[in-house]
């Protein structure tokens, strides 16, 4: 079995690339219907995500195609990511780094600089929207840092142990997504949510661009509403240079661009999971 390797496929050239091949391996690729009905070779998809919403399993399943997404490779790259998104908010690391090397702090009168308000993670409360593999790793991290934690009731409406999220983002110091991105949870945060949070609070999204409605997020930060935000995700990725947030002139805000899952040992893990993927398929 031989092994072709593309670093990057355009939509017009996914057929003929995966003609004549039986496994196709995947990540931000396109295999929708008309890609499994051209390629009648084709008898597994593995996927290098734990998405599968770039592959149609429907038309994969009328094919006998199996296909095999990875689960969990990047619990502790993501819940490592959020905090750090959250340590630079509340400790204001950006500015105080700037300060350190532009000249502020050579000329002060004082042995330190203290002009940011920096907030203790300590006895604050962290609302937890989404109660998967990833927000439960965040939830452990949150009580190592002394915080409270409030989780938001899911699509499954109420259950033992979590909270309206009316109340949640009433009671939240910060509010921590890590939510499916569904119709239901599309824009989770619009204008109406982001007014029911405490003023000042903080957001951190790594998991979908689409859980935020970016305007109404800028609007937020603009207005002092919303004490700062840290994102991982935005609903177009790579991002427009006109994209909302990318403004000069919003405040608080930190964006990293989709980079919360790339650490080493995340992205071994990923490649070791899908390799064995593709073992249990070849030995069937």
């Amino acid at each position: 079995m031989d092994l072709v390797l593309h670093e990057n496929t355009a939509a017009a050239d996914t057929i003929a690339r995966l003609q004549g091949a039986s496994i196709a391996i995947s990540n931000k690729v396109l295999i929708d219907a008309e890609v499994i009905a051209a390629c009648p070779e084709l008898r597994f998809i593995a996927i290098t995500a734990t998405g599968t919403n770039n592959v149609d399993k429907a038309a994969a399943a009328t094919r006998h195609i199996g296909v095999a997404n990875v689960t969990a490779y990047g619990t502790q790259a993501v819940a490592q990511h959020t905090f750090a998104l959250l340590l630079a908010l509340c400790n204001h690391l950006r500015e105080y780094t700037r300060d350190a090397v532009n000249g502020r702090w050579s000329q002060s009168p004082s042995f330190c600089l203290s002009d940011y308000p920096v907030r203790d993670l300590a006895g604050s409360v962290l609302g937890i929207i989404g109660y998967g593999e990833l927000g439960q790793a965040v939830a452990r991290l949150a009580q190592a840092f002394g915080m409270q934690v409030l989780v938001a009731e899911g699509e499954a409406g109420p259950a033992q142990g979590r909270t309206p999220l009316p109340e949640v983002l009433a009671r939240a110091d910060v509010i921590s997504l890590h939510s499916l991105l569904t119709p239901r949870t599309e824009k989770i945060i619009n204008a109406s949510t982001l007014a029911q949070m405490k003023r000042g609070a903080l957001l951190i999204n790594t998991a979908r661009g689409g859980l935020v409605d970016e305007a109404a997020l800028a609007a937020a930060l603009r207005s002092g509403h919303l004490g700062g935000a840290g994102l991982d995700v935005l609903s177009v990725e790579p991002p427009p240079v006109t994209h909302p947030l990318l403004a000069a002139d919003i405040p608080n805000l930190l964006i990293t661009p989709h980079c919360a899952w790339v650490s080493r040992a995340a992205r071994q893990r990923l490649l070791d999971t899908t390799v064995e993927n593709i073992r249990h398929f070849i030995a069937r």
